[in-house]
Parts: C-alpha cells; sequence; structure tokens
C-alpha cells in the first residue's frame, strides 16, 4: 500500500505544477464554461486515469526503461520518434519558461515586487541547482505534494460548507469537451516519461489499476475544490488574475495566506527542476553542453516570462494539447494490440 501511495504522489506532483496550483488552469480550461466545466473536470480525470492506466500497463509489460523504449514499442521509424521527443523538449524547456512566470507573477501580484525581478532572483536560484545538485530539491516535492492535497482539500471543504446561497457560474465558452481533452493531452506528455521512470518501483500488475483509480479520483477532489473557490468572485475579475486561486485565498482567506504562498512556490520550485532537468539530461552530451544548455534555457526565459505567466500558458499549452492527441491514440492502439494479442 505505500509503493501504491507513493507512486500516486509522485504522478500528482507532475501534474500539479505552477498552472494548476494558482488555478490558472482550471479557470482557462474548466471554470468559463460554467456548470459544464465540472463536467469537463470528471471527464478529464475520468480520461487521465484511463491514459495512466493503458501507459503504465505499457510500459510495465514492454518493460521500457525510458521514453525512447516506449516509444519503439509502437513506433519503428526512427524519424518520427526524433521528432516526438523533439516535440518532449520543447514542452519541457516550455514548461520551465511557465514556472519561472508563475514565479515572478506571484510577486507581481501579491507583493507588488516586478515580475521580472522576481524571475531574475528564480532563475539565478534555478541555475546554482542545476549546477550542483539537485537530488535533494527533488526529494522535497515528496513533502510538498501531500501538504498540498491536504490544504487545498481544507480550504476547499472550509469554502463549501460556508456557502450560503445559490451559486451562479457564468459560461463564457462552449466546446468543454475539447478543452477537456486538450488539457488531459498536454499534461500527458510531461507525465508520460515520470510514469516510465515508475515503472520499476510497480511490483505487481495488479497495482497499476489502483494508481491509475486514485490518482484520478485525488484529481478529482482537487480540480472540483479550486473550480468552487472561484466562486467566490467575479468571473471577469478573475480574468485579470495571473493566479485566480492565490488571490481568492488572499482576500477570503487570509490568514492562510502565507501558507499557501509557500506550498506554491514550493511547488514551482520543484516542478521548475524536475522539468529543467529533465530536458538537460535528454538534450545533453556531456557536462560542457549541460553547462551550456543551463544557461541558454534561463537566460532565455527571462525573455520569453517577460509576456506574462496566464499568456504563456494560454497560448502553449493548447498547441501542444493539440499535438499529444496523436499519442493518446497510439497508446490506446497500442493497448488494443495487447489485448487482442492476449485473446
Amino acid at each position: 500500500m505505500i509503493e501504491i501511495i507513493s507512486i500516486i504522489f509522485v504522478i500528482i506532483g507532475a501534474l500539479v505544477g505552477a498552472g494548476f496550483a494558482s488555478g490558472q488552469e482550471i479557470f482557462s480550461f474548466f471554470y468559463i464554461y460554467g456548470i459544464n466545466g465540472i463536467y469537463g473536470i470528471i471527464f478529464m480525470c475520468f480520461l487521465m486515469g484511463v491514459l495512466i492506466n493503458k501507459t503504465l500497463s505499457i510500459a510495465y509489460i514492454e518493460e521500457s526503461d525510458n521514453y525512447n523504449d516506449f516509444l519503439n514499442s509502437f513506433i519503428k521509424n526512427k524519424k518520427i520518434n526524433l521528432i516526438i521527443n523533439n516535440v518532449i523538449n520543447i514542452l519541457l524547456l516550455f514548461s520551465f519558461y511557465i514556472m519561472v512566470a508563475g514565479f515572478g507573477a506571484y510577486f507581481e501580484q501579491e507583493l507588488g515586487v516586478s515580475k521580472f525581478l522576481g524571475s531574475i532572483c528564480f532563475v539565478f536560484l534555478c541555475t546554482i541547482v542545476f549546477l550542483l545538485n539537485v537530488k535533494g530539491v527533488l526529494k522535497v516535492s515528496n513533502i510538498i505534494v501531500p501538504v498540498l492535497i491536504i490544504f487545498i482539500i481544507f480550504i476547499g471543504t472550509k469554502n463549501i460548507l460556508n456557502i450560503q446561497q445559490n451559486i451562479e457560474i457564468i459560461q463564457i465558452r462552449d466546446n468543454w469537451i475539447i478543452s477537456s481533452i486538450i488539457y488531459t493531452s498536454y499534461n500527458l506528455i510531461l507525465l508520460i516519461p515520470v510514469l516510465i521512470s515508475l515503472r520499476k518501483q510497480i511490483t505487481s500488475f495488479k497495482h497499476i489499476k489502483h494508481i491509475a483509480i486514485f490518482s484520478s479520483i485525488i484529481m478529482v477532489i482537487l480540480s472540483i475544490m479550486i473550480f468552487m473557490l472561484m466562486t467566490n468572485e467575479n468571473i471577469l475579475n478573475l480574468q485579470k488574475q495571473e493566479m485566480p486561486t492565490v488571490y481568492i485565498i488572499s482576500r477570503k482567506f487570509f490568514q492562510y495566506r502565507n501558507l499557501y504562498a509557500f506550498i506554491i512556490l514550493a511547488s514551482i520550485f520543484t516542478t521548475a527542476i524536475s522539468v529543467g532537468i529533465g530536458f538537460l539530461q535528454n538534450v545533453s552530451k556531456n557536462k560542457k553542453s549541460y553547462t551550456q544548455f543551463v544557461i541558454f534555457m534561463c537566460i532565455t526565459s527571462l525573455f520569453i516570462t517577460r509576456f506574462g505567466f496566464s499568456k504563456i500558458l494560454n497560448f502553449g499549452y493548447p498547441i501542444f494539447g493539440y499535438i499529444g492527441i496523436i499519442q493518446i491514440l497510439l497508446i490506446l492502439m497500442k493497448n488494443l494490440k495487447n489485448n487482442i494479442a492476449k485473446t
């Protein structure tokens, strides 16, 4: 059971980054669809659970040790594999940019400090960690993720119990199903390498289904809690916020503001290190090129993040989401072939 819980925390940690914890993802992909956004969250988490199950099953059966092994199990064309790998690397780099922008956005929104100055401090800290030691920082995520889960459930429950009137959730967009698929798709691109790395920790094939089910249940709870928090504020006002959840907690649950600040900033930091080291390991051929890519990644992030956290997230993630749909179809087809082979 401890093995299953540990793996679930790693999966949730991979899914919950700056975009999720800040509320920007839930707002942009679900809340703007009104009550249909709740259906979208449930559909997204169901789809995520299915794909976690299918991906882990393929990795377990094929004994994939890395993303290349996983791709080779159903794509034999080396050129296509190279293209997919490049897309993964770009998304990892882009995700690092989003974390940097998210850190800067928090400084500007909550402290009134220039987001560029906040980003510079964050990038400087990341550079030091990349060049020295990342293992200790990554272990921190094993503590941060459970604390984040508990805090969101606590605040979310407190918020729901305090609701004393009927809530009107305004819908300003349609096509919630497509939005749910895109959200699942781009998250899966980042999640698959993590799932593959967890393959060796799974001692029984039967555990895979439990891991997928509990991961999706936790995501449903966390997502709906954040969704319901947003009912405390006018939707037009939320559109102006880089970090809707942080803004609401600062106004409605001020006594917990500092605690959530620590949790979200720590989450952003550990996620940035995770995706950053993933990118660096994929593209670096030796120690010299590793250092060069660290400098490249950190300097370019300062230019990209000046566009703003929400703009970068809402521009980039849907693009990768559409690309990731191809990967979803390939996984489902591979799983179907494995089932047919068994029969």
